[in-house]
């Protein structure tokens, strides 16, 4: 694919929806079976559609029901990379998080994903 929308649908489809069926189904279309998730470098990767579901509906259950990410540029892509910019919070408020994801795709599906997390701002 040679638009960065899988990786968009993998922010906007599948992290946003807080319905568990709904978001497996999703992910089959965005992501390969064997995807391999990188939350930090410090640890594991978490592998396959279920086990990122179920992390999904953790961090979503501790987030207030109107949380939703967002896009803050435009997404990119560079042959086999995908690049998308985020911001996670309520609609219309400044953002509790912000962050990218970078993924690498072959055959048309999401193969790797890693999130970079900005570190919160210190106060001055």
């Amino acid at each position: 694919m040679h638009t960065a929308q899988l990786l968009e649908d993998s922010l906007l489809v599948v992290w946003n929806d807080r319905d568990a069926d709904r978001r497996l189904d999703a992910m089959k279309k965005i992501y390969a079976p064997a995807i391999h998730f990188y939350e930090s470098n410090a640890g594991e990767a978490i592998v396959g559609h279920q086990a990122i579901n179920e992390l999904i509906s953790t961090l979503q259950a501790e987030w207030p029901i109107d949380f939703q990410f967002v896009l803050n540029k435009p997404s990119q892509v560079n042959h086999q990379l995908q690049f998308i910019s985020w911001e996670l919070g309520p609609q219309g408020a400044e953002p509790v998080a912000s962050g990218m994801d970078i993924a690498v795709v072959e055959n048309d599906l999401i193969q790797s994903l890693h999130l970079f997390l900005d570190a919160p701002e210190k106060a001055s």
